[in-house]
């Protein structure tokens, strides 16, 4: 009879016997009731033993948290099945001993907080086997073929390498979780230094790993109040994992020597790739010229919680953040990277090569249009490369070069104006900031150019969406077609609207440009320890970090 409770209780039923069932264990309790628990449990729970757990609503499995007290026969008094937030730094007691506090989230089973002693956590986290004492064991740069001054790439190199020898010889599961393991340890540098100072001393203070964050399975007791678990050794931790798929424009990469790092506040994630995880040579000085690289970084990674406390407003504040787990990244570069690079170097030095002459002409843009023919014939004057790209004078780090590129396919003539391109179509005039979060402007073609660019000039935006002075009838404006997270979506309805002639100054029964019907593209269409992964999304948050919201 599985599930034969109430639901949203703590139950307390003593178990009469334990039976397998698949991978979970089914527990037969007081009155022949059954029910069942994660197979982490086998071999945890005994006839005799008595669990108190919390029933998610209908359904016959238990969820996760689980409190076991042993039968007094047992040489263990409890095992608790918990999920964990944040572990504290470790600190010492009255009697100098060294320990950390794992908050419980949420607990329906009085149990606050977790009680783990740094020897805990070193003989479960920063041993190749089961414990420290065992002193023929290797190291973790013994398990990897790795030296002590190792830098993250030479040590993502020798993971790989030391993996794949193991997948060659046939090697048990549990060999290449000690390899993981190791590796992700000694990627991060604070759990790194831990690490090095306990293979000089095993007595110093050993760090949870990420700021804990998942599931926690231990033995140990119960305080006498109930509200302390006190752990006498950890059976299993289980992180909590989510996997992301999502692109990140090179430029938004901090560059150091060893590593660069991403991090994006909007979807709190925090990046590190080192030179073998993405594939390129960097330094420092890339942060100089990275704003003129367009290209992106194809990330595949998993991402494990982690956070830290923060006193804002007087109060303690609980900030929580992904890391990417160290040894589950994939990074995917274009096949042209190559030349992008040396094109954006180049960028760069002519920019600073003939900076007096850049200066005055961007003074001259921001007064008024100036047409992409007469700029390069003033480069020529001035020996400026003919492949250096006109829209490098004005382009700013977030714009988005495939709105440049598709307006610039369909465009007879292109104008610089301030932070804007001026695209002369075939049948329309689209004026385009190149930026997520901003809108592509449309309007009919005028019979006179220069006096469309004139009327613009002393316009703004927020006067021609409100027709301030009659300005969008006198400049034909026919709508706008918001920068949408889907490309896709916005060239689909620039071409419909392109196509549908209705941006040709050929109007239908004579009627003026302002009273023209509204287009669609008006709308406001604003659109480590390895363990299980329990969610699965795919983001783009390098191109939502920094956009504008523009109405």
């Amino acid at each position: 009879m599985l599930g034969a409770f109430g639901s949203g209780e703590v139950h307390r039923e003593t178990v009469i016997e334990v039976k397998t069932n698949g991978r979970a264990v089914e527990c037969v309790l007081h009155r022949g009731r059954s029910t069942l628990v994660s197979g982490l449990l086998q071999g945890l729970i005994s006839p005799g033993d008595t669990m108190e757990f919390p029933l998610p609503g209908e359904g016959s499995r238990i969820g996760t948290e689980i409190l076991i007290l042993k039968a007094p026969n047992s040489r263990v008094r409890a095992a608790y099945l918990a999920p964990i937030s944040y572990v504290t730094k470790p600190k010492e007691d009255r009697r100098g001993q060294l320990y950390s506090l794992a908050e419980v989230r949420a607990s329906a089973v009085v149990i606050s907080v977790v009680r783990l002693s740094c020897d805990v956590i070193r003989d479960y986290f920063y041993v190749t086997r089961t414990s420290r004492r065992e002193h023929d064991e290797p190291s973790f740069y013994e398990s990897l073929k790795a030296t002590p001054s190792a830098s993250l790439a030479e040590l993502r190199l020798a993971y790989k390498i030391r993996y794949l020898e193991l997948k060659t010889a046939h090697a048990e599961p549990r060999e290449l979780r000690v390899i993981e393991q190791a590796f992700n340890i000694l990627a991060e540098p604070d759990l790194r230094a831990c690490y090095d100072a306990l293979l000089k001393d095993p007595d110093a203070p050993a760090v949870f790993p990420y700021g804990g964050f998942g599931s926690l399975l231990v033995e140990g007791e119960r305080s006498r109040d109930g509200k302390t678990f006190f752990v006498g050794r950890i059976l299993a931790f289980s992180p909590d994992l989510s996997e992301r798929s999502f692109d990140v424009p090179l430029r938004k990469f901090q560059f150091y020597d060893d590593v660069a790092i991403f991090r994006d506040a909007r979807h709190r994630l925090e990046l590190v790739v080192d030179q073998a995880a993405m594939p390129l040579v960097w330094d420092s000085t890339w942060n100089q010229w990275k704003h003129r690289l367009s290209a992106e970084a194809h990330i595949q990674a998993t991402f494990l919680q982690t956070g830290v406390y923060r006193v804002k407003d007087g109060q303690w504040i609980l900030l929580r953040w992904e890391k990417v787990l160290p040894s589950r990244i994939k990074v995917t570069l274009p096949a042209d990277i190559t030349p992008q690079i040396e094109a954006a170097r180049r960028r760069h030095h002519v920019l600073g090569q003939h900076v007096r002459f850049f200066t005055q002409l961007r003074t001259r843009i921001d007064r008024e249009p100036v047409a992409k023919s007469e700029i390069e014939r003033l480069f020529g004057e001035v020996g400026i490369p003919g492949d250096f790209g006109a829209e490098q004078i004005t382009w700013e780090a977030d714009y988005d070069p495939f709105y440049y590129r598709e307006l610039s396919k369909r465009a007879r003539t292109v104008y610089f104006f301030r932070d804007e391109f001026i695209f002369e179509l075939e049948r329309a005039i689209v004026i385009e900031r190149p930026e997520l979060g901003h809108a592509t402007y449309l309007f009919a073609k005028p019979v006179n150019m220069d006096d469309f660019l004139r009327l613009y000039a002393r316009s703004t935006r927020q006067a021609i969406r409100a027709n301030r002075d009659n300005v969008a009838e006198r400049l034909g404006f026919i709508g706008r077609i918001r920068h949408a997270a889907s490309r896709g979506s916005w060239v689909e309805q620039l071409g419909a609207e392109l196509d549908e002639g209705i941006c040709s100054t050929e109007l239908d029964n004579g009627a003026e440009p302002g009273a023209r019907r509204q287009p669609h593209c008006c709308a406001s269409s604003s659109h480590w320890w390895p363990g299980p992964v329990n969610s699965k999304r795919k983001i783009r948050p390098g191109h939502h970090s920094s956009a504008r919201q523009h109405s």
